[in-house]
């Protein structure tokens, strides 16, 4: 086996209500690193020494991390560097396509 590089899609577990209704806890999103970024696109971004789940949204030539359950605060990022990825499909956990992201 070898080992995955920098530039190979990845999977992660969703963990936590925050991205609720659209991922829910358990399911497994695959991401893409070294993204091309744009509005309305669901990223993982390094925020405050965490990797978190969001969308990111332009507005007003500033980028926001807007989580799609209103429980939680968006956020302005001030750099697009700490974008680790782009989701580009998420699945159910049974290995069943739910859906693509692109």
């Amino acid at each position: 086996m070898t080992a995955c590089t920098n530039n190979e899609p990845y999977a992660l577990r969703v963990l936590g209500d925050s991205m609720e209704p659209e991922f829910k806890q358990g399911e497994v999103i695959i991401v893409e690193p070294n993204p091309t970024l744009e509005n309305g696109a669901y990223v993982i971004v390094l925020h405050e020494n965490e990797y978190v789940f969001r969308q990111l949204l332009l507005a007003d030539e500033q980028w926001y991390l807007k989580p799609l359950n209103d429980k939680y605060p968006t956020v302005q990022i001030t750099t697009s560097d700490l974008i680790k990825g782009r989701i580009v499909s998420k699945s159910s956990g049974k290995g069943r396509q739910l859906r693509s992201y692109l």
